[in-house]
């Protein structure tokens, strides 16, 4: 069976998503379980986005609109930018795979960094494409570095900011330093799918650089929105880049729910407000938690937080789910001593400090 696949494909390991809730009860009998993994939002889905998909429900017999016409629309004032800037996708993910098919040969390849987010170099190798991967400095993007690393066949360069999973993020400084003198025919993604939890004054308006430099922003609906499980994400950047990416990109590859629920999303400022304070107060208070108690982590300013347990994450991860609390643990990232865990609500992050406290003792 082996002589079937592609060789690409082989070296492949497939992306481990979080745990399920229901999995979960079913396998350990257990009634109430939260779970703390898979960076989604704590307080669901906004009532307007609710509303809208309930409303489009009755069309579902109908093919979705290929263009995402009034979301399109919608955005493009929101953003103030031309609606030809914009490219939706089934998630962040599938618009990273439209962007390696539309730009990177098949000698080409594409750097990042060694700890960040899965995707990249997963998509890569499915695609046949070499990577490059740079390890991270004190856990942080090592642009310098990367810069070392190019060379005359670098195509592509995917930097997550904040970067997933260690929450640390590139300045507008260093930005732009690094942006200043990078080769005219390297492509450089800026994955920013949690920048609305940075609350910080020296990140980068990453709009400023689009007509300076070959430069494509990836923003996604499934995190401070809500909206993960419709799966809907979006690229900006100069028009004539968006127009071969529409080349790639499949008909009707983001559904009707989630184009309505987009929509919705947008305009319900109330319910992202909510979100963006529940997250960054109980950011502050997980932290503080973990000053109080010894514990070593890495200063996030994402909806999750990496903390170093000094001993085996799994087994931390494993005796954390018989108390029905699920969090990640960061094996598939090569740190072996780390969990990962979302900010929840003020409930679910107490009883995460609780249930860690309980194991770590």
């Amino acid at each position: 069976m082996k002589r079937l696949v592609k060789k690409s494909v082989l070296d492949i390991a497939a992306y481990q998503p979080g745990k399920p809730i229901d999995e979960i009860k079913r396998q350990l009998k257990l009634k109430d379980v939260i779970k703390l993994a898979s960076n989604e939002n704590p307080l669901g889905v906004s009532k307007l986005a609710k509303e809208k998909i309930k409303k489009a429900v009755p069309l579902l017999n109908r093919y979705p609109d290929g263009s995402c016409f009034y979301l399109r629309n919608c955005l493009s004032k929101k953003l103030k930018i031309r609606p030809d800037s914009l490219i939706f996708g089934n998630g962040s993910d599938e618009l990273i795979d439209i962007i390696i098919k539309t730009f990177v040969e098949e000698d080409e390849n594409i750097i990042t960094a060694d700890i960040t987010f899965l995707e990249y170099e997963i998509i890569s190798k499915v695609n046949g494409r070499k990577i490059i991967k740079v390890p991270l400095r004190y856990f942080r993007y090592d642009l310098e570095a990367i810069k070392r690393n190019i060379n005359n066949k670098t195509k592509l360069i995917f930097i997550s900011n904040p970067n997933n999973p260690t929450g640390t993020y590139i300045s507008r400084y260093e930005l732009e330093d690094f942006l200043k003198d990078l080769p005219s025919e390297i492509i450089v993604v800026l994955d920013e799918a949690y920048d609305l939890f940075v609350d910080v004054n020296d990140f980068p308006q990453s709009f400023f650089y689009l007509n300076k430099k070959n430069l494509i922003i990836l923003k996604t609906f499934s995190k401070a929105y809500g909206l993960a499980g419709l799966r809907i994400g979006y690229a900006i950047a100069r028009p004539e880049f968006i127009s071969y990416m529409e080349r790639v990109r499949q008909p009707f590859n983001v559904n009707s729910l989630a184009q309505a629920a987009a929509m919705a999303a947008i305009e319900d400022r109330k319910f992202l407000n909510k979100t963006r304070s529940t997250v960054i107060q109980g950011r502050r208070y997980i932290c503080r938690q973990l000053d109080r108690l010894g514990i070593a982590y890495i200063p996030t300013v994402s909806n999750f937080i990496l903390i170093n347990v000094e001993r085996d994450g799994e087994g931390v991860f494993r005796s954390m789910l018989k108390y029905g609390v699920i969090i990640r643990d960061m094996r598939q990232y090569g740190l072996k001593n780390f969990i990962r865990v979302t900010v929840g609500t003020k409930k679910e992050n107490e009883r995460f400090i609780k249930i860690l406290k309980k194991v770590l003792r």
